[in-house]
């Protein structure tokens, strides 16, 4: 029997599964669907969104079980699904290690009495997709993923899973859009209407019309509008129309490639063609008055060797800058290290003196406030001014003496990228005085231009509005308008690219896609790139979530930015029914069954200033969308905590209560997991009319399931919720014992739910479902008597002071750390020990299930309140974390007086290090039955710890323990047998 009151979601989700798709979504990087079409920071990967929304539609029934396996054949992460997906052949190596002993024999040669990785000859080809097959489905989860292809990808679901879905589902669909439609029939009455108010990068409108969902996206940033319009109105067409629109790219930059090789300014006398210009700041040393080039470092290229040397001219007391050709290994470790700025200060070559670039600005501190010295740019200025305390100069060109035949798309339609090589000789050159002509000439055709492109819209002309990430460039570079982020050849070849595009341009469609292309260029090719001289390219603009100013960067010309211009669009070919609004979610009046967000949460990114770099190319928005603005709208943009914050998002789902469906859903998703931080978040729902039904962590950003080696992992944590009903008035005290029920039946069903063979849950889900629980019992009632959620909201973010939910949130991390009994060991005494014990004893639980995350052990010490545990921890690495063994401790640390010194615990170690050194167990009995206060009434204790270090020497990966177990195993009869 289905039931339609609960959703999958808030029973179960299979986070394990989910958080490894998420991580191989990440990986693929340029190559996720909407990467492509602009950058945004922070996007969701679209399989977790794909998951929460069927999470959400799905009934649950009186099998979980078989809920849980129709879930997976939808998303295609059953073991059909993932067969299907399988697009990459298994290298022979990884096949033979997996083989079995029977078909090493059939199909392997043997050589010196041993079989070997190379097939026998003769061997049909058909015996070989099957050994691939049978191999594939032996395989883990987490090597499979190596070897398929992402769900996003899959274009169908067989016709065998349709008959088994529908059967369970009571459905009759054939393809996932009818199953949503039907579903959404099944639980609203109608085609589910799905929303988000934060669509930023559009990763949730794109995935819910995909799906086949009613979809409503608005946002209050004019540039996640225009990415959110594109995903669902570019990426839905189909091949032909596409192909369409690539053909309007490569026209127009066939027309920008024309009239950039009559000016004649990217070739040199030899018919070479500039692939790159590095640039560098210059300033005048106070000491000595010397004009010396700001370069953090000499390599130019590390792979072609080359470097520059600096000359000084005397007379003209400055520093001339040779390019070397074929530097010695010596050359090039010198030019790493002598570079003339370092830790933020200039290093002068010849009179040896470190000046602070403060110092250089001419900052100045009155009163405690600061001054900043740099003469601001005015709005007609493209370039410095001979007296600035900083100057650009050309320092090095990178030039390639010759091009193939083919048209660029032919050449970027290569299996793997061409090398320079493939293209001609390259050649890294000092710039001539015919180089530097060049440049006038390139001033020359941007100063005719620059007054009508300004005009025009093809040219970024605003003002940059200070901020907190945006007043840098004005303090520390003295722009003022965002085209001074950019040199005159950027501004040139930008300004012709959209000059050529609006003449081309004879749709929406196709004015949209300049847009996007044109803030491909902007990311790749502006002053604030970094060269990466070890891999011979520019890195973008945005290589992290900050406007970065540069001593030095490369300036990309045609040849090396045809990628950026003709960006790859990833179509899925899906309809869409779908409204997309430029508005402020605190004013939304559409109802919507299913509100999913990932709000601003206690987030640093300043997306509104990070925004207004490419909205300050897009002037052509205003034609495209006569109804949008093209402000960023700073002063309506939700950011930061404390009071102001909180108020604006109880305004916001307030109204996103108001604005759903009396038995709709939402999703929040965010990425904290402090104690301090949910319990803000709580009060935040709770006095927006919500309630908790389940929470679920994902980890979308690092690490996940051993696909990669990394640190701490970064979970997105779902928090499902639905409209406060209640009339319930509760009192603190009371809501202890329900905290604790709600905890243990949480973690009784995930348990129960659990695969043995393929676990779902670790031990941060099992600490996620306490705080969940809480936060369901605390939701789950209109007021509670001893809070005042106003006097919570209105308290500022660094008050220090515990409020009742973190403690509440807190209780019921421990009552989840007290269930949860490491396995094998006895749970009566497993609720007698101190936390310290209980943290060394759930860490080597850790190390049994090939957990050395230092992320884990900083949680379970959060949770079991251990603060000093570092002096426990072997090895500190990242991915490397563990515990110090019996042999590691020695007798260190046994005689302080603190809480795991004295401990029982410290002593089974101390004493099993005793036996080892002595080769005597005896030893370490008497050290036990000296030194543990009350021997004869610890020993059940002490016998549980040895028990449990027994089972250490049964993991292959924990051979550091071998010894401690041995001895463990001989000292366990010695204290079970031990009499008065």
């Amino acid at each position: 029997m289905l039931e339609y009151d609960t959703s999958f979601i808030e029973r179960q989700f299979p986070v394990s599964k989910l958080s490894k798709e998420s991580y191989k979504e990440r990986k693929a990087g340029s190559n996720q669907t909407l990467t492509g079409l602009g950058k945004w920071w922070g996007r969701k990967p679209l399989i977790l969104v794909r998951a929460t929304i069927l999470g959400l539609l799905l009934p649950n029934s009186n099998d979980p079980k078989k809920d849980r396996k129709i879930f997976l054949k939808l998303l295609s992460m059953d073991d059909n699904g993932l067969q299907l997906r399988k697009n990459k052949t298994i290298p022979i190596k990884i096949l033979f290690q997996h083989a079995s002993d029977k078909e090493k024999r059939e199909l392997f040669q043997m050589e010196e009495g041993k079989y070997i990785p190379k097939y026998k000859s003769g061997i049909k080809a058909v015996s070989k997709s099957e050994l691939q097959n049978k191999i594939y489905h032996r395989m883990t989860y987490d090597q499979k993923l190596v070897y398929c292809m992402r769900p996003e990808e899959m274009i169908q679901i067989n016709d065998a899973d349709w008959v088994e879905i529908n059967s369970h589902l009571n459905t009759s669909a054939s393809s996932i859009q009818e199953l949503v439609a039907q579903l959404g029939e099944k639980r609203f009455g109608h085609t589910p209407k799905i929303g988000d108010c934060f669509s930023g990068g559009g990763s949730i409108p794109f995935e819910a019309s995909r799906l086949g969902a009613d979809v409503y996206a608005s946002d209050l940033n004019p540039f996640a509008g225009l990415l959110t319009w594109s995903s669902l109105n570019i990426l839905s067409k189909n091949d032909k129309e596409i192909e369409e629109l690539n053909k309007f790219l490569n026209e127009v930059y066939d027309e920008v490639s024309k009239q950039v090789d009559q000016w004649g300014i990217e070739k040199n006398e030899h018919g070479w063609r500039a692939k790159y210009y590095l640039y560098c700041n210059e300033t005048t040393c106070p000491d000595c008055n010397t004009k010396v080039p700001l370069i953090p470092n000499l390599v130019v290229s590390e792979g072609y060797k080359v470097v520059v040397k600096l000359i000084l001219d005397e007379e003209n007391s400055a520093y001339d800058l040779d390019v070397i050709n074929n530097a010695t290994k010596e050359e090039i470790q010198e030019g790493k290290n002598s570079g003339t700025v370092k830790n933020n200060a200039l290093i002068c070559p010849r009179c040896e003196q470190t000046t602070p670039i403060t110092v250089l600005r001419r900052d100045k501190k009155y009163n405690g406030s600061t001054e900043y010295g740099l003469r601001k740019w005015e709005k007609d200025e493209f370039t410095s001014r001979p007296k600035d305390v900083f100057k650009e100069r050309l320092y090095a060109i990178k030039y390639i003496d010759k091009y193939p035949e083919r048209s660029w798309d032919e050449v970027y339609k290569k299996p793997a990228p061409a090398t320079d090589s493939t293209y001609g000789k390259v050649y890294y050159v000092k710039p001539s005085d015919l180089d530097l002509k060049r440049e006038s000439i390139v001033l020359e055709l941007l100063s005719k231009r620059f007054t009508s492109w300004a005009r025009k819209g093809f040219l970024p002309v605003s003002m940059i509005e200070d901020g907190e990430e945006t007043l840098r460039l004005s303090r520390e570079r003295g722009w003022k308008y965002w085209h001074q982020l950019f040199h005159p050849r950027q501004l040139l070849i930008n300004g012709l690219f959209l000059e050529k595009a609006n003449q081309l341009a004879n749709n929406n469609e196709k004015k949209v896609l300049s847009l996007l292309a044109i803030n491909g260029l902007a990311n790749r090719n502006s002053k604030l790139m970094i060269w990466n001289y070890g891999y011979d390219k520019s890195e973008q603009t945005f290589a992290n979530q900050a406007l970065n100013t540069l001593f030095n960067f490369p300036v990309r010309t045609l040849s090396s930015i045809y990628s950026c211009w003709k960006f790859v669009l990833r179509n899925k070919n899906f309809s869409t029914q779908s409204t997309i609004e430029l508005r402020d979610a605190r004013t939304i009046s559409t109802e919507n069954d299913i509100w999913i967000t990932d709000p601003p949460y206690a987030d640093a990114v300043n997306y509104h200033e990070l925004s207004e770099f490419f909205l300050a190319w897009d002037n052509g928005l205003k034609d495209i969308f006569p109804k949008w603005y093209m402000d960023s709208k700073r002063v309506l943009a939700v950011r930061g905590t404390g009071e102001t914050f909180n108020g604006s998002m109880v305004e916001i789902y307030s109204n996103l209560a108001k604005n759903m469906s009396e038995n709709g859903m939402q999703v929040v998703m965010f990425t904290h997991q402090d104690v301090s931080v949910w319990a803000d978040l709580t009060y935040i729902l709770w006095a927006s009319g919500l309630r908790v039904t389940s929470a679920w962590n994902i980890a979308t950003e690092t690490e996940s399931g051993g696909l990669k080696n990394g640190n701490y992992v970064k979970g997105t944590v779902l928090l499902v919720l639905r409209k406060q009903k209640s009339e319930e008035t509760a009192y603190l005290d009371e809501l202890y014992p329900e905290v604790e029920e709600e905890v243990k039946r949480q973690i009784d069903s995930m348990k129960d739910l659990d695969d043995k063979e393929d676990p779902n849950f670790t031990d941060a889900d099992y600490l996620l479902a306490a705080y969940a629980a809480s936060l369901k019992v605390l939701t789950s009632y209109k007021n509670i008597e001893d809070i005042n959620v106003n006097y919570e909201l209105s308290k500022g973010p660094s008050t220090g002071e515990e409020s009742a939910i973190e403690r509440i949130i807190n209780e019921a991390i421990k009552i989840a750390y007290d269930y949860s009994t490491p396995s094998g060991f006895d749970s009566f005494i497993w609720k007698t020990l101190i936390s310290e014990e209980r943290f060394y004893i759930k860490g080597l639980d850790f190390e049994k299930d090939n957990i050395y995350k230092l992320s884990a052990y900083q949680e379970i010490a959060r949770g079991f309140g251990v603060k000093e545990y570092t002096q426990l921890l072997g090895n500190k690495k990242a991915n490397q974390t563990r515990l110090k063994t019996a042999k590691e401790f020695d007798m260190k640390g046994i005689t302080i007086n603190d809480k795991f010194g004295n401990s029982s615990l410290r002593n089974v170690l101390a004493a099993l290090f005793q036996s080892i050194k002595s080769e005597d167990t005896i030893k370490g009995l008497n050290w036990l039955k000296n030194e543990v206060p009350d021997y004869w009434n610890q020993r059940s204790t002490i016998l549980e710890f040895l028990k449990f270090i027994i089972t250490l020497g049964h993991y292959e990966h924990m051979s550091n323990w071998e010894e401690e177990a041995h001895y463990a195993r001989l000292l366990v009869e010695l204290v079970k047998n031990d009499g008065v």
